[in-house]
């Protein structure tokens, strides 16, 4: 799977993002200025809502946060959130403000202190920023998460009922999650794999054969009735089997030829699309992640960009790529239960300003295709891959002796130093390319952790910012460009619905212990052809600006059972396995 990133001087900064409410899942609504701010706490005591507007000019905003009390009435209050930012509040009006670093904690005044039961009020401030001025993704009232409701909120232990014909806003909120028993088994199968068998990955179909079964293994129908008998609510499908595929790799290459799309439509999709409409599935949620690695290469490995593939180009030209995934969406998207995500790569990808812009308007377009843009129910970062979720000793709006972040060889101009922010800036820029801002992200943490002992403690000392940033860093690559088998790479956070405002989930896509390719020429049956990037000793291309490859030794196969880095991945877990 190709990792391809660009540099670029910059040329424009973030705007404020949009994400559309949910019950049961966090959310934030953006609005005419106005954010409204949910979320779920398990076992929340009290309630409440909040209704953050912001006015903003060069270097400073104003806003008013409306409190509304939906639990108990209250005889005094306090709330508390984190600026994403380096904003800074400089006064405040209808309560006392105070703030340490990011994290603003407000108290009622002596006059306002009583909040009955629906009651609200409205402190506000006025503060400076610099960069991005993002809104809060979470309040909290007296050490509680505002929910927008009261009472508990854990999920149910039977599998969700929902109405015919209405998906729901995000399909993991209160859901079991399938656990693919052939994965489990080999996860079971490890010393210690014991400790993470039972978590949810994807389930791959990457050929025709898939659908019915590879070698006596499973097909669709089969994991999909496994999936009601384990009461799961959700199954997780990547279908990958486009014409030409990967252009710009060739260890993830595919059996169709470049110019083989009615076999695409005729025999993977439709026989897909059939099994998925049987009755018998429909109060089954199925999460389809579409394409991955696919749509971003005709962005990045086109002419005449220095990274160019000849295979891309020919896809470009063909425009198979965008036939095939329109097609695809058309299909599935025409099932009531079936919620279809769109891969954007990461951010070591697609986040300069000359890719996130011409990725997004091809999404979109590649949606009109399809015949509705609702056929995109959201978008996946990060699939395959192991940028960090979260950098936490550095963000893009660090400077070393006056000297951004952005301008170091790690971050190389780009505007996001990992995936979270990424994928938040990646769905505001896809709201303004004509999606609906209920749209939501998944992150792929299968193999992000970064853990064990090269893990930093602490931001990196600031005699330079090459310094500042390499000795702060989570993420331990050589270089962000590549992908195939990371060394020192470990198991990310465990998949979970809602972690935070404008995620749908973190997911395990990948499963962890299937290589990403060979070390070296295998001769096999299933199109796969052998990368450099998967040999430890390829001292790299201008894809990953000619650095070492970075990939482990005696890797089979893309797909195969990989028990070495399997190791490695649990070795190296973040956060740490029991």
């Amino acid at each position: 799977m190709t990792r391809v990133p660009k540099s670029s001087p910059p040329k424009s900064s973030r705007r404020p993002w949009l994400r559309a409410a949910a019950a049961g899942a966090a959310s934030l609504l953006f609005a005419g200025g106005a954010v409204a701010l949910t979320s779920t706490q398990a076992g929340a005591a009290a309630g409440c809502k909040v209704d953050y507007t912001a006015n903003q000019w060069n270097t400073g905003f104003t806003a008013e946060v409306k409190l509304t009390n939906l639990g108990d009435a209250l005889s005094g209050w306090t709330l508390e959130w984190d600026f994403a930012g380096n904003q800074q509040v400089t006064s405040g009006w209808n309560a006392t403000f105070s703030q340490s670093g990011k994290h603003v904690t407000v108290k009622n005044a002596d006059w306002n202190g009583t909040l009955a039961t629906g009651a609200s009020i409205s402190p506000g401030f006025q503060a400076t920023y610099s960069g991005t001025n993002d809104k809060p993704a979470q309040f909290k009232l007296n050490g509680v998460v505002c929910t927008g409701s009261t009472g508990p909120t854990d999920p149910p232990t039977d599998p969700p009922t929902d109405p015919p014909g209405n998906r729901v806003d995000n399909p993991y909120a209160g859901a079991k999650v399938y656990v693919n028993p052939e994965w489990a088994a080999k996860a079971t199968a490890e010393p210690g794999g014991s400790r993470i068998a039972n978590q949810p990955t994807g389930v791959w179909l990457d050929r025709i054969a898939a659908i019915q079964g590879v070698n006596g293994g499973m097909g669709l129908r089969a994991h999909l009735d496994r999936a009601l008998t384990q009461g799961a609510g959700v199954i997780q499908l990547v279908v990958y089997n486009l014409p030409g595929r990967d252009c710009a790799a060739l260890a993830s290459n595919g059996e169709l030829k470049a110019d083989e799309l009615d076999k695409y439509k005729t025999q993977f999709i439709d026989p897909i699309s059939t099994i998925l409409k049987d009755a018998k599935y429909a109060n089954l949620r199925v999460v389809t992640v579409v394409e991955i690695d696919s749509l971003p290469n005709l962005v990045t490995n086109v002419s005449p960009r220095p990274t160019f593939t000849p295979n891309c180009d020919t896809m470009k030209a063909n425009g198979n790529y965008q036939k095939g995934i329109a097609y695809a969406l058309n299909k599935l998207g025409a099932i009531p239960n079936v919620y279809n995500y769109i891969d954007v790569g990461h951010h070591g990808w697609l986040g300069w300003d000359d890719n996130l812009g011409p990725s997004a308007e091809l999404l979109a377009q590649v949606a009109r295709d399809s015949g509705a843009m609702t056929n995109v129910h959201g978008f996946i970062t990060n699939t395959a891959n192991y940028g960090a979720t979260k950098e936490p000793y550095f963000t893009i709006n660090d400077s070393v002796g006056g000297t951004s972040v952005r301008q170091s060889k790690w971050v190389d101009w780009n505007r996001y130093v990992d995936e979270t922010s990424y994928a938040l800036g990646m769905r505001q820029r896809l709201v303004q390319a004509g999606f609906g801002d209920g749209i939501g992200m998944l992150i792929d943490t299968s193999r992000n952790g970064w853990g064990g002992a090269a893990r930093p403690t602490g931001p990196g000392p600031q005699t330079s910012v090459d310094d500042y940033v390499n000795g702060g860093r989570t993420d331990r690559r050589i270089h962000l460009g590549n992908w195939c088998n990371q060394s020192g790479a470990g198991l990310g956070e465990r998949p979970k619905a809602a972690p935070e405002a404008g995620i749908d989930a973190y997911v395990w896509i990948k499963p962890p212990g299937e290589s990403d390719g060979s070390s070296k020429e295998i001769p096999n049956d299933e199109g796969k052809g052998f990368d450099r990037m998967c040999d430890p000793t390829y001292p790299g291309n201008p894809r990953n600006n000619n650095n070492m490859s970075g990939a482990l030794p005696d890797a089979p196969l893309s797909g195969h059972w990989f028990s070495a880095q399997f190791q490695e991945l649990m070795r190296n877990a973040r956060p740490a396995l029991g």
